[in-house]
């Protein structure tokens, strides 16, 4: 019994190592200019199977602790920053996801993203970018 037992645990280790190799989960958002933490991200599947990113709490803000995104345009203008979504349509290309869209909610502006678990998924570089990946920035995540 304590063989299949041993076995069978032994069995799900990758699965579980696996399972965290993913964005899927809670991330603590980290500012690339000042490396402190920003917020607290959700990020999840969404209906059409692409993952998509909520903010679940305000950690740091210079517009105080419930800022809006008053440079949004659209649906998003003067809406609370906590709950919106601001990362949508990614989906798997490799290693990496891709091909959505990232939301800077203290400019208002729209990028297109790629998003890479690293460090064994510990963590998640999240690359901003117009145009060429090349022509952008980069901010790591830590899962929460």
């Amino acid at each position: 019994m304590r063989t299949k037992l041993l076995a069978l645990l032994l069995l799900a280790l990758p699965m579980v190592s696996f399972a965290q190799n993913t964005p899927v989960g809670t991330w603590t958002t980290i500012d690339d200019k000042t490396d402190k933490p920003k917020s607290v991200v959700e990020i999840y599947q969404a209906k059409d199977g692409s993952l998509a990113g909520r903010v679940n709490e305000i950690l740091q803000s210079d517009r105080g602790p419930n800022p809006v995104c008053d440079k949004c345009s659209g649906d998003r203008k003067d809406k609370p920053v906590k709950g919106m979504v601001i990362l949508w349509g990614i989906r798997q290309d490799g290693e990496s996801w891709e091909g959505g869209k990232i939301l800077d909610p203290a400019s208002g502006k729209v990028y297109s993203v790629r998003v890479t678990p690293i460090e064994g998924g510990k963590k998640l570089e999240v690359r901003g970018y117009i145009g060429f990946s090349m022509l952008g920035r980069n901010q790591v995540w830590v899962r929460r």
